[in-house]
């Protein structure tokens, strides 16, 4: 049986915390699917064929890591994808609380698939891409925070 487990998020941009999970996730388990998820209540920064290409670029290292894009329920796709896990980056004690909800939920609509969660590292533990985007917007460096290919794209946004 293989162990194929959804990494879902926004990921607008992603930023070394997300890339950390992910490479830490291709570790462990067979096959790791990224999945963008369109969250009909944001506004995204980049465009879901950036936010596909941007992820391309940083996971190509990882064979066992595919990128996918999808709408609807987290459960929902897991299923189509035979997936069996979920795998979520925890930052803080708020995480952990939104996350206990969200996967209590996510039980309840199919108990079958588990869902993991990896302490980022110290580092990244108070990065989001909320802030890349606020300390980008204002041409600060974000060397430390996201991969260069991420870093040049937020440029060329901000640059407009």
């Amino acid at each position: 049986m293989t162990n194929k487990v959804i990494c879902p998020g926004s990921f607008d941009p992603v930023t070394y915390g997300h890339l950390d999970i992910i490479e830490r996730a291709a570790k462990v388990f067979d096959h790791v699917t990224v999945a963008l998820f369109i969250n009909q209540s944001k506004t995204p920064l980049f465009t879901l064929e950036e936010r596909i290409s941007l992820l391309n670029q940083v996971t190509d290292h990882l064979d066992n890591v595919t990128i996918d894009a999808c709408s609807g329920l987290l459960m929902d796709y897991a299923k189509e994808q035979n997936a069996t896990a979920i795998v979520r980056g925890l930052r803080a004690v708020s995480d952990f609380e939104y996350e206990m909800q969200i996967t209590s939920m996510n039980r309840k609509l199919n108990e079958d698939i588990e869902t993991f969660f990896v302490m980022t590292k110290n580092e990244y533990s108070f990065l989001s891409s909320s802030i890349v985007k606020e300390v980008a917007k204002y041409h600060a460096s974000v060397t430390d925070l996201v991969p260069s290919v991420v870093e040049e794209a937020l440029k060329k946004k901000f640059a407009k």
